[in-house]
């Protein structure tokens, strides 16, 4: 396996800068093993499965991993080709674009989807900044989902909508200065 590779129950995640220290040298650290925990998330208090049936629920709930990861921990490296889809249940990460912090992240927010839906490399590393409850897709697992529940993929269409116009009047302002 390149680079480190973390562990989650019975699967084995090839992300290749997990367990690696950003290149900032924020932390130490080689291979980690993200603590699995319980599956105890109600998953209807998340607004991004809030309207989901509960038939829905179970069929989100069978294709998760819920795991615990410490700070300072690479989760995504920009660049690289993405395997994961992970939405923050706790905790804080920084997004990072050519080493410049761009934003963060918490609880209810997500990352990881653009990769594993245009299968391109990553358009930012993201790192843990805290202690971190994450619920992770796998690319097959996400795919599965995304079929299994239609209203999931509209409701990440139009969030990355909105995130696309925040870029472009974000864009638009600096153009104007």
């Amino acid at each position: 396996m390149q680079g480190g590779g973390f562990a989650v129950a019975t699967r084995v995640f090839r992300v290749r800068e997990l367990g690696r220290a950003p290149p900032d040298g924020h932390t130490s650290g080689y291979p980690f093993a993200m603590a699995p925990r319980s599956q105890s998330i109600d998953l209807s208090k998340i607004w991004l499965f809030s309207t989901c049936s509960s038939r829905e629920l179970r069929t989100i709930r069978k294709a998760l991993e819920e795991v615990s990861v410490p700070p300072g921990r690479v989760l995504c490296e920009e660049g690289t080709i993405g395997r994961e889809f992970f939405l923050i249940v706790e905790g804080e990460a920084s997004v990072r674009r050519k080493g410049r912090r761009i934003a963060t992240l918490g609880p209810g927010k997500y990352f990881g989807e653009l990769a594993l839906l245009d299968r391109r490399p990553r358009s930012a590393t993201v790192i843990s900044e805290t202690d971190m409850l994450l619920l992770v897709l796998g690319q097959r697992q996400f795919n599965g989902v995304l079929d299994a529940v239609p209203a999931l993929s509209r409701k990440m269409l139009a969030a990355m909508a909105t995130r696309l116009r925040e870029a472009d009047s974000r864009a638009s302002s600096v153009i104007s200065h």
